[in-house]
């Protein structure tokens, strides 16, 4: 047994797993941890994507031990208890998702990237999110969704915007 301790979502959390064991399982076995899903378990369809020190990862590629004294994020750390996340809620706001199985994999690549890059381009969007596998809708609505997070999120304001808006802007 591997003892792994890892911040989760700004929370620290340890657990003993076999070496073998993934990020993935860690996550959802032994921390309840279920937004990432268990697609392809190949690293090919982007359903189990986390953010690992700032970097989306596959967490179905890396191994529990991998991630052992670092920064987690799920997509059940993006919200808050009273707000969804800008990038949650314009998903929402665009109906950019439909089953939802793939949903919180693009939410945190998206969330990378507008980390990384605030104001991407439609191009950079397309290839930020280019790893996650979504078989319900094409992606113009989610590449919709993330501009509109990014500019609520450049806004300083985390409020919600009139999809295609600016916050408090009517449509």
């Amino acid at each position: 047994m591997t003892e792994v301790t890892i911040r989760i979502n700004g929370e620290s959390r340890t657990a003993s797993v076999p070496p073998e064991t993934t990020l993935l399982t860690l996550l959802r076995e032994s921390f309840n941890l279920t937004g990432a899903k268990l697609g392809c378990d190949a690293g090919d369809c982007g359903a189990c994507t986390v953010i690992v020190d700032g970097q989306a990862v596959n967490a179905c590629l890396m191994l529990a031990a991998q991630a052992d004294g670092r920064e987690v994020l799920t997509i059940e750390g993006l919200a808050t208890r009273d707000r969804l996340h800008p990038l949650q809620q314009a998903f929402e706001d665009n109906g950019a998702l439909q089953c939802g199985f793939c949903g919180p994999g693009v939410i945190l690549s998206a969330k990378a990237l507008l980390d990384e890059n605030p104001d991407p381009t439609r191009h950079e969007i397309r290839d930020a999110i280019a790893g996650n596998l979504c078989r319900c809708t094409g992606y113009a609505k989610m590449i919709d969704a993330i501009q509109q997070a990014a500019r609520v999120l450049r806004a300083g304001a985390g409020g919600h915007a009139a999809p295609g808006g600016r916050p408090g802007e009517a449509r």
